[in-house]
């Protein structure tokens, strides 16, 4: 029987998964975690099968629990099931080490199949992933953007800037405080050459980077 650690701050979300997975993939023992703390702490305390993981976490950034999490056990298979699209974090979240990516967009069959492949070793490459990893590398081969020198929370201020949400929201998406996010902001405005919204958009529309 594989074992499954949802990790989401909904619920309702955790319950739905659990309901899909366990009808198509038949019996599974599941774990839950509702918030980065939890998940370290299920992580530790045994070796799962499979982590599903919402890379919005309240409390600490998504890409930096991926990596914590593959320190505390190497070969843990992580999947990333994302309210965003996966222009905007999938490639940062393969390169952090998960074994694939889906949207919460996605149909249930998707995300079976995501879920069936990732617990069969292999990784999980959509058609649309497939496009922008190959996107990705021409450019890395041309040129690198400068939104590739960011930290992971600086990129995701700016994807979040760029798909024109507020520093409110972007706080309440991020678990920080808005004074916090105005300091990313402005640190990541001053590395791209980035003043207004409107900049913000303009680069992450550019660059593929918006909603």
């Amino acid at each position: 029987m594989p074992s499954i650690l949802i990790v989401d701050d909904h619920a309702v979300v955790r319950r739905g998964l659990q309901e899909i997975l366990s009808e198509e993939l038949g019996p599974v023992d599941f774990g839950s975690a509702q918030n980065g703390a939890e998940a370290l702490e299920q992580a530790a305390r045994q070796f799962w099968d499979l982590i599903v993981l919402d890379i919005s976490m309240p409390d600490r950034n998504g890409i930096d629990l991926i990596k914590d999490l593959r320190r505390l056990h190497h070969k843990v298979p992580v999947l990333v099931l994302s309210m965003y699209p996966e222009s905007q974090y999938a490639i940062r979240a393969i390169k952090a080490g998960a074994m694939g990516y889906v949207t919460k967009q996605s149909a249930a069959k998707e995300l079976v199949k995501a879920v069936a492949t990732v617990l069969d070793g292999r990784k999980y490459i959509s058609t649309a992933l497939t496009h922008k990893l190959i996107l990705d590398l021409q450019q890395s081969a041309s040129t690198t953007a400068p939104h590739e020198s960011l930290s992971d929370r600086e990129y995701q201020v700016l994807c979040e800037v760029g798909s024109r949400r507020s520093v409110r929201e972007i706080a309440g998406n991020m678990g920080l405080s808005t004074k916090t996010v105005s300091t990313y902001r402005l640190r990541v405005g001053e590395k791209i050459g980035l003043k207004s919204n409107a900049d913000f958009a303009r680069y992450c529309l550019e660059h593929g980077l918006a909603e």
